[in-house]
């Protein structure tokens, strides 16, 4: 199986209109694509990347309320350009009464961890010493400053209590390296990072084993690998014996999920056809998009969505 990099994340937020406001206004994140839930399409669907919105650099949020669980995705990363980022983060946060912490390194590299509009830990990490995958276009029209934009997402942080279950996923399934490893800031628990492609922000996955009962609340539904060849990812999985979802077609490229033994969510897809295979790259994220099964509904759920609000805070 070969893994291309880190295709997206998938969260739940508690309100549609405060993850735009948060997401776009403060961290400066394009909305690229307005979509409905295709599973329960009465629910929003924002999708937010670099300027066009490629695989890589996606976070997407589904309204909804958060899920328990102890095996979990417990945090993801976005990448900026350098260490100076984090500063001009750190002060826009200041400005706009945000929750962060102190500038900390994860596996070598400068990070500055904040909490988002869902009270969710998230990690700002800088490209400065960053090798690998590669990251995003800059958006011009973004509230932040280009040199300083968040263009990529990774790494995905994991905390599981069965952390050989998912290394032995991670490294025999998905056929990802056992890179380097590193301890946990808080726990003083080694995280081991796990690398595809060329590795690197836009390609790890940290694992960190988590030794206590009590449960976390992290909201995030899954993580999203960029495969290159989806016929043979089934097909390895079938070989392996892994219950999984079937290839699905999402109208914006083709996937299959799977979870391992620890209760965490993958997902395989596609990079094509891409969130620009209904919108021009000008217009992304400007209307509702739908699917063509769900064209004829197109009035009545324009009437049922709650609409963004996009006037600046």
């Amino acid at each position: 199986m070969e893994l291309l990099g880190i295709h997206h994340i998938t969260a739940f937020t508690k309100d549609i209109q405060q993850c735009y406001d948060f997401y776009h206004h403060i961290l400066g994140m394009r909305l690229v694509k307005q979509t409905v839930d295709h599973q329960n399409p009465a629910v929003p669907h924002l999708y937010f990347g670099d300027r066009t919105g490629q695989p890589g650099t996606v976070l997407s949020f589904v309204e909804g309320t958060f899920n328990d669980g102890n095996d979990a995705i417990y945090a993801y990363c976005l990448r900026v350009p350098t260490d100076r980022s984090l500063y001009a983060y750190k002060l826009r946060f200041d400005d706009f009464n945000v929750k962060h912490d102190a500038v900390i390194q994860l596996n070598g590299r400068h990070a500055l961890p904040f909490y988002d509009c869902d009270d969710r830990l998230v990690y700002l990490i800088s490209d400065e010493t960053n090798t690998g995958v590669q990251a995003g276009t800059p958006d011009d029209e973004s509230p932040v400053a280009s040199i300083h934009q968040i263009y990529g997402v990774g790494p995905v942080l994991l905390t599981v209590r069965h952390s050989l279950i998912t290394a032995s996923v991670l490294h025999q399934i998905l056929q990802l390296e056992r890179t380097g490893e590193y301890m946990h800031r808080a726990s003083q628990e080694p995280v081991q990072v796990f690398s595809m492609a060329t590795g690197g922000n836009g390609g790890e996955i940290h694992l960190l084993q988590q030794h206590t009962e009590q449960a976390v609340q992290t909201g995030i539904h899954h993580a999203a690998f960029r495969v290159r060849d989806l016929e043979s990812a089934r097909q390895l999985l079938d070989k392996a014996e892994i219950q999984h979802s079937g290839i699905v077609d999402s109208h914006y490229f083709k996937s299959l999920y799977f979870r391992d033994l620890s209760g965490v969510l993958f997902e395989l897809g596609t990079d094509e056809p891409g969130l620009t295979v209904d919108e021009e790259i000008d217009t992304l994220g400007q209307s509702l998009s739908l699917p063509d099964h769900l064209e004829n509904r197109r009035q009545a759920l324009t009437d049922q969505l709650k609409p963004i609000r996009k006037d600046a805070l």
